[in-house]
């Protein structure tokens, strides 16, 4: 239940949570009791969360954007975030590398203090918590760039078109999950699992501004002419297109 100035919420499901202070950002006055569907607690590496799950048109929050008259294609790749179809490219962030020895200097310190067979120090969960306090905000920094590099083809395209990829058949692949895993960009199957964010954030943005995104099927995209049609066979490695039919 929330307070009526919007500052507090009480938990009444016998939890015995009681009554919480909110603190953010965001000015729950905005919003209708009724338009309040659910709100639960997340526990997070940093502190605990209140999630408001709310019903609302993204589209009634914002104006329309002008159309540009701009159409184009991305393709997501291994050695860079995504190339379109008018040669631009986007490199891939480095977040997880850059934070590489932080990480590992923090999960040392942590395995030194953990004694097997019995109750863990408190020195020890404060290290525990240090390190995973590091992996969310590499976690963070990885979705603010898709978001923001989402948001920015939607302000600046009328149609966006990507391949429907299938997350789940990239990962039960074996010699894919190899090329992902031995990629310089990103580690292990992190690849696939961002193309899936920055995927769910382009739809949002195309459907909140009015804007158009297209999932195409992924049969032959990159074998496949685009002038002529004529299918030229390539490995995951070639990037560049050469015609045999029309050059």
């Amino acid at each position: 239940k929330l307070s009526p100035e919007r500052k507090h919420i009480t938990f009444t499901d016998k939890k015995n949570i009681g009554q919480l202070k909110l603190i953010g950002s965001r000015d729950l006055n905005f919003y209708q009791v009724e338009q309040v569907k659910r709100v639960r607690i997340i526990r997070r590496a940093d502190g605990y969360y209140v999630q408001f799950s709310i019903q609302l048109d993204p589209r009634d929050t914002v104006k329309p954007l002008t159309p540009t008259q701009k159409i184009v294609g991305i393709d997501v790749g291994l050695k860079y975030f995504y190339a379109d179809s008018q040669g631009n490219i986007e490199p891939i962030p480095q977040f997880l590398r850059k934070a590489e020895k932080s990480l590992n200097r923090s999960n040392r310190k942590k395995s030194k203090k953990f004694k097997k067979g019995a109750k863990q120090s408190r020195n020890y969960h404060q290290a525990r918590n240090r390190y995973a306090r590091k992996h969310l905000k590499v976690n963070r920094q990885r979705e603010e760039f898709v978001k923001r590099v989402a948001l920015r083809l939607i302000q600046f395209l009328d149609l966006v078109a990507y391949e429907n990829l299938n997350v789940k058949g990239l990962v039960r692949n074996r010699h894919l999950a190899k090329s992902i895993s031995d990629s310089a960009a990103l580690a292990s199957l992190r690849a696939s699992a961002g193309w899936w964010l920055f995927r769910r954030w382009l739809e949002y943005f195309g459907y909140k501004y009015g804007k158009v995104t297209v999932a195409v099927a992924p049969d032959n995209t990159s074998q496949n002419c685009s002038n002529c049609g004529k299918k030229v066979q390539k490995s995951l490695s070639t990037r560049t297109h050469i015609c045999n039919s029309c050059g």
